[in-house]
């Protein structure tokens, strides 16, 4: 088998630039987009969205790799990185790890990249690991760094990456690479171009014992980031999770040869998608702001409180939508008392009714849902 890495031409991947040039277009104008939308929504929002996102792709980078992390520990970590009132929750040396390591990126999103913060990011995601020989360092070990799945006596291999010998050399090049194209250098990329390439380079490498994953989602992501001259803060890992399948067969295809023209289209879209999905979020809370200006004063107490609730679970609201049992529960409210709170929301053009008797559910009456 011979892996890309060892074609001659190495690694100087194969691809078709026109094919991307509006995949490029359409990257630019959502950012744009999106950019001019947060204007639109309160420094509070911007706080909780950017807190928000940070912990989804926290917990979603990490659960690609098949690692299961709790939501309100990432958060309390998150928030305590910031600076940000937490509940001091404890919080496990992973959570803890990829908490910092993601809000490092956040910070840092333009800044040139360096070895240094490569090593630094792996001391962050090891947190805690005795396992690993080399923690903060490129890998040192003699025996092959291979991708390999099915029976131990019998095993798949997916991937062999270059041998540990060759990896000082082979992340110089990559690094002097990453810098040499940003942009405004001599050699700029265009964003998706850069960022894709970036990611399945650097996934080729795979210079550490373990996180690379990780942090190669982290250096494509730092790589729009300094396309734009600010932090995407796009949902790059939830979508890819949604979809893992896809996303491994998308590096797999160029893993074997220097042609990536399959793995760029299907980066360009995952990232399409990510930018889409944040808009969503922005356009929501955009919504909200106007919801309460529009019934403001309008709410007892009981009813406040329940759609501050719904509001809470974003988007979507409560999965399956509100029932009056949710709002008793909420509210300690009698079931007469709940019936006219609800029926009066309905009235009022703040909630939507589907359904009947105990499958009635109820909806905001929002238009980014």
């Amino acid at each position: 088998m011979v892996w890309n890495w060892q074609h001659k031409d190495w690694p100087n991947f194969i691809y078709n630039a026109v094919a991307l040039e509006q995949f490029e277009q359409n990257f630019i104008h959502k950012a744009g987009i999106m950019h001019g939308s947060m204007k639109h929504i309160s420094d509070d929002d911007k706080e909780t969205l950017t807190v928000t996102l940070i912990i989804d792709e926290a917990l979603k980078t990490s659960e690609i790799e098949g690692e299961l992390l709790n939501r309100d520990s990432l958060q309390s970590s998150i928030r305590k990185h910031f600076g940000l009132k937490t509940d001091n929750r404890r919080v496990s040396p992973a959570e803890h790890g990829i908490s910092e390591m993601m809000v490092d990126l956040y910070k840092n999103a333009t800044s040139e990249l360096t070895h240094k913060q490569l090593f630094k990011w792996h001391k962050m995601l090891t947190n805690g690991r005795r396992d690993l020989k080399n923690i903060g360092a490129y890998r040192s070990s003699g025996e092959p760094m291979q991708i390999v799945s099915g029976d131990v006596l019998d095993p798949i291999i997916h991937y062999e990456a270059p041998p540990s010998e060759n990896v000082p050399k082979e992340m110089d090049q990559f690094v002097s690479w990453f810098n040499a194209t940003g942009q405004g250098c001599a050699q700029e990329l265009p964003a998706l171009t850069r960022a894709g390439i970036a990611h399945i380079k650097f996934e080729s490498i795979h210079p550490f014992e373990d996180g690379n994953g990780r942090i190669g989602r982290a250096i494509s992501e730092k790589a729009l980031s300094q396309s734009l001259g600010r932090p995407t803060l796009i949902a790059v890992a939830q979508v890819i999770e949604q979809k893992r399948k896809a996303y491994y067969a998308a590096l797999q295809s160029g893993s074997k040869g220097l042609d990536i023209n399959e793995w760029l289209h299907y980066f360009c879209n995952m990232v399409l998608s990510a930018q889409d999905h944040t808009q969503n979020m922005i356009d929501f809370l955009i919504e909200k702001s106007k919801f309460y200006k529009r019934f403001d004063g309008k709410f007892n107490d009981r009813q406040a409180k329940v759609i501050e609730r719904i509001f809470r679970e974003g988007a979507d609201g409560f999965k399956g939508g509100l029932s009056a049992e949710n709002y008793i529960t909420i509210t300690g409210a009698a079931r007469a008392t709940a019936t006219r709170d609800l029926q009066n929301l309905v009235e009022l053009g703040a909630l939507i009714k589907t359904g009947e008797l105990r499958y009635t559910r109820y909806y905001l009456k929002i238009e980014a849902r």
